[in-house]
């Protein structure tokens, strides 16, 4: 019983947990307890899912979702940062942008989708503007935070000892700056594949997202939780080497 409990095996007690609710949730689909119109059960669920790949239909849209998606996270890492150390370091520009930041971080970026879509078309055009705007927010406000919270007395001591603001740059402020982005990498990942689906929901002739709409309109269920789950489970594989890159990078500190 003391086994059962050690921390080291909480992955085997979480699977079983899992497979529990599984178990009771395909039963009482059995039993006819749930609408399948509205809750499938996993085996139905796990068939709409094998078909998508069965026949190859699968592969455009997830070329065209992860294609919108990273595309829009490596532009939003970018940006992000680079409007984020000028922000910090030059009060000019930190004055002129940190209210179109603020104002951007606090309304829900993905009300902006209809307008991308107008303005960039249904092509993936307006998903990655999407993802990259959701990322680059977060991004901007992680860096900007990240070096204004910098110890001043680090700070102090690198001009006391000759260093400009090159060596700043280098040797104080990127550190910092590469520790902040990592640590938010992954949220950063999350809104990127958001941003993505969301768009491809509002307009879009290929990827996941349009494949749920296709399922919400035909009230197809089981697709939509198959989708549900394909988008999980690329996300949570996302995560794993995002989280495998954070501890390479940082393994410094």
């Amino acid at each position: 019983m003391k086994s059962l409990l050690d921390p080291r095996y909480a992955w085997v007690r979480r699977l079983l947990a899992l497979g529990l609710l599984l178990a009771a949730w395909e039963a009482a689909g059995d039993a006819g307890q749930l609408n399948p119109l509205y809750a499938p059960t996993p085996s139905r669920v796990w068939l709409a899912l094998a078909d998508l790949f069965a026949d190859g239909r699968i592969w455009p849209h997830l070329e065209a979702t992860f294609s919108a998606a990273l595309g829009g996270l490596a532009l939003g890492i970018v940006v992000g940062v680079l409007l984020g150390v000028a922000a910090a370091l030059i009060p000019l520009v930190a004055e002129l942008l940190e209210p179109v930041m603020s104002v951007l971080n606090a309304i829900p970026r993905v009300i902006l989708a209809p307008l991308f879509v107008i303005w960039l078309g249904i092509g993936i055009a307006s998903k990655v503007a999407l993802s990259f705007i959701l990322v680059a927010v977060l991004i901007f406000f992680t860096v900007f935070t990240g070096i204004r919270q910098v110890d001043r007395k680090l700070v102090e001591r690198v001009v006391t000892l000759g260093g400009n603001r090159l060596d700043l740059v280098r040797h104080v402020y990127l550190p910092s700056v590469t520790a902040w982005v990592l640590g938010n990498l992954k949220v950063a990942v999350g809104f990127a594949f958001t941003g993505a689906c969301v768009g491809e929901f509002v307009a879009a002739t290929h990827g996941l997202g349009y494949l749920l709409s296709f399922a919400q309109s035909t009230y197809n269920a089981a697709l939509m939780f198959a989708l549900i789950l394909l988008i999980l489970v690329v996300v949570m594989l996302i995560f794993a080497i995002a989280g495998r890159l954070e501890r390479h990078l940082l393994r410094w500190n």
